[in-house]
């Protein structure tokens, strides 16, 4: 008896899931039909303050945040550590008005895993959403190249010398935390546990001469622009 077999349907990919926080209610409006637009994205959620921010954060579980420095209340900055007490790993983009110059480094020492500026072309929010999604760092060609320059400007002799002195485990952990990822996921990915983690991390800081875990952060950040 002939057969005739069915092909196996392939499940649809799950959307990743956005949530905006903006207190212009426009600004929410436009980025969520173009976000709603894209097949592999959707709004899951808006909020305009802190509080609100935090409350869908618990009650959506986004993939990702795009974050508003202007906000009534605590500014962006100020949300973003809040986040980042109990969301350490959600990844989160920040889009502004305010000039890179001044701010893209300062949200990523809060946290942030990417800032762009409102006057971008709209596609570039979602090259940034998509990127950081991916596990990357989002900055502007210029912006990158400031750090760069920074970066450089602190010794590339002192910097390759004491980079040498991490062990491989050492720079393997450096170079995830400059990916972006939290303790738990390196401990994760690396089937270490927590207080090895830290105990690497405490290390890198001590050999790289670095102060505290901001820190460590700023510069795993800044070499792996480099990279």
């Amino acid at each position: 008896m002939a057969t005739h077999l069915i092909p196996e349907r392939q499940p649809m990919q799950a959307k990743k899931r956005v949530l905006i926080v903006d207190d212009h209610p426009l600004m929410r409006q436009g980025l969520g039909l173009l976000i709603n637009q894209q097949l592999d994205l959707h709004v899951c959620g808006e909020a305009e303050e802190a509080q609100g921010a935090l409350l869908v954060i618990a009650q959506q579980r986004p993939d990702i945040l795009i974050l508003d420095i202007s906000l009534s209340g605590p500014d962006g900055l100020e949300v973003l550590k809040s986040i980042r007490a109990s969301e350490p790993s959600l990844p989160v983009l920040v889009l502004s008005m305010h000039d890179e110059a001044i701010y893209a480094e300062r949200a990523l020492r809060a946290g942030a895993n990417g800032y762009i500026m409102k006057q971008e072309a709209s596609e570039k929010v979602l090259v940034a959403l998509r990127r950081i999604l991916g596990g990357e760092i989002y900055l502007s060609d210029r912006m990158s190249n400031k750090m760069l320059q920074q970066f450089i400007g602190v010794g590339v002799a002192t910097i390759q010398s004491r980079m040498a002195s991490l062990s491989d485990r050492e720079l393997e952990v450096f170079r995830l935390i400059g990916d972006g990822r939290a303790t738990r996921e390196i401990a994760d990915q690396l089937h270490l546990s927590i207080k090895t983690v830290e105990t690497y991390q405490a290390h890198i800081k001590e050999k790289l001469a670095l102060r505290s875990g901001r820190e460590l952060i700023q510069h795993a950040v800044q070499w792996k622009i480099n990279e």
